[in-house]
């Protein structure tokens, strides 16, 4: 990450409507506090033999801190879109550069009594050896859907990527009905 950038909690965000409308601007650390919905990225990331990256997010993190995730991503900065932020979120959280772009597939609204986003999730094939930002990620390793699918339970993942995970597979199973 470069020096330029601003601290985690500084960060300006745009602050949407339940309709994903532009309403405002806030810091990231005010966002979070007055629990005012902002935008958010999910990328799988699937390596050449298809297996998943999964990774253990640091305790520094502001939300979610220590837990478990199958996607990279985060927050879109204030005017960024959804597709840019995707692939700048993928590259630094797998600190690879040369990705392909993303590619979007849905958009859902995550709402809990603490948190508000609006979610859109993509996938990406990443063949480059990667190396994680040793600030966002703990632990990482590429996994099998099975070996994943193994773990849901005995691992402790972050719920907004639980839930990205589970329209991605009623997504992934409507489209292979032909329902996509």
């Amino acid at each position: 990450m470069s020096d330029q950038r601003p601290l985690a909690a500084d960060e300006v965000l745009d602050v949407v409507d339940e309709h994903d409308r532009v309403t405002g601007q806030a810091p990231r650390g005010e966002v979070y506090a007055r629990r005012l919905r902002h935008r958010c990225v999910f990328v799988q990331a699937r390596d050449a033999r298809g297996r998943i990256f999964v990774h253990r997010r640091t305790a520094e993190k502001l939300v979610f801190p220590s837990l478990y995730d199958m996607f990279v991503g985060g927050v879109l900065d204030a005017g960024e879109s959804y597709d840019a932020a995707a692939l700048r979120e993928a590259e630094e959280e797998l600190g690879v550069s040369g990705l392909p772009a993303p590619t979007p597939l849905f958009r859902f609204l995550y709402e809990t009594a603490d948190h508000s986003w609006w979610s859109a999730v993509y996938e990406v094939r990443c063949d480059l050896p990667v190396r994680p930002q040793p600030e966002e990620v703990a632990w990482h390793a590429f996994l099998f859907e099975e070996e994943l699918e193994a773990r849901l339970d005995d691992w402790e993942w972050v719920p907004d990527g639980r839930e990205a995970y589970a329209r991605l597979r009623d997504f992934r199973r409507a489209a292979a009905q032909g329902r996509g």
